[in-house]
């Protein structure tokens, strides 16, 4: 039975949520401070997902999200009623993998949180390709022991392709398992996100090019040449 770790200042909400959730399999631990929430998962508890309200006191949505990405790559799910571009832009830029607007019905919270643990499920704790590791338990990627520094995003991307070798990815696909189901994002960020990597790879002296490759008109994939 999956365990989600809810978030929102508002009592009300976050008995509703758990009223959505616990008939359909979920247990849920409920917290209206971030603060809170993250000293629990510093304890060691372990959760499934978390379900992440914005606009809190202390500490906003935004910054509770960093902070779990800091130290954890548990799924997180922004629940909120901010709705502008630009605000979803940032909850994805900060490691958020999906967004869900309120008012919402419950077939499309339960459908979004189960898509989500799906793609969770379904991902390699560590991968290690030629010198390169991407450990997703410790968030990290390095190439001959050395760290690369990279965005949570980045991250991703590279745990995606590494964990599909020689599967052909479009920009769509990207942008649904990356950034998240309904994500505004332009196919152009994909295309930034991609150089990005291929250049810090590059100086840390892994021959990216040789498989981090552009397929052109479809998107891109990554190529095992071994």
């Amino acid at each position: 039975m999956p365990t989600i770790l809810l978030v929102d200042d508002e009592v009300r909400m976050l008995d509703l949520l758990e009223l959505y959730l616990t008939p359909n399999g979920f247990t849920c631990i409920k917290f209206d401070y971030g603060v809170e929430a993250l000293s629990y998962l510093d304890k060691g508890n372990k959760v499934d997902l978390m379900l992440l309200d914005i606009m809190m006191p202390e500490k906003d949505g935004w910054e509770i999200c960093q902070e779990v990405r800091n130290t954890s790559n548990i799924p997180v799910v922004m629940l909120t009623a901010r709705n502008q571009t630009g605000d979803i832009i940032k909850g994805l830029n900060t490691g958020a993998d999906d967004y869900i607007v309120k008012p919402f019905s419950e077939g499309e919270l339960i459908a979004r949180i189960r898509a989500v643990l799906r793609r969770s499920s379904t991902e390699k704790e560590e991968i290690t390709y030629k010198g390169l590791l991407w450990s997703r338990e410790y968030h990290f990627l390095k190439y001959e022991n050395e760290e690369i520094q990279v965005t949570p995003k980045e991250f991703k991307l590279v745990g995606l392709l590494l964990q599909h070798p020689n599967r052909v990815f479009n920009r769509e696909d990207l942008l649904t398992l990356v950034w998240g189901y309904d994500a505004e994002i332009e196919g152009r960020t994909i295309d930034s996100h991609v150089r990005n990597v291929r250049d810090k790879l590059r100086k840390a002296g892994f021959p990216i090019d040789n498989h981090l490759q552009t397929v052109w008109g479809l998107g891109y994939k990554w190529v095992d040449k071994n």
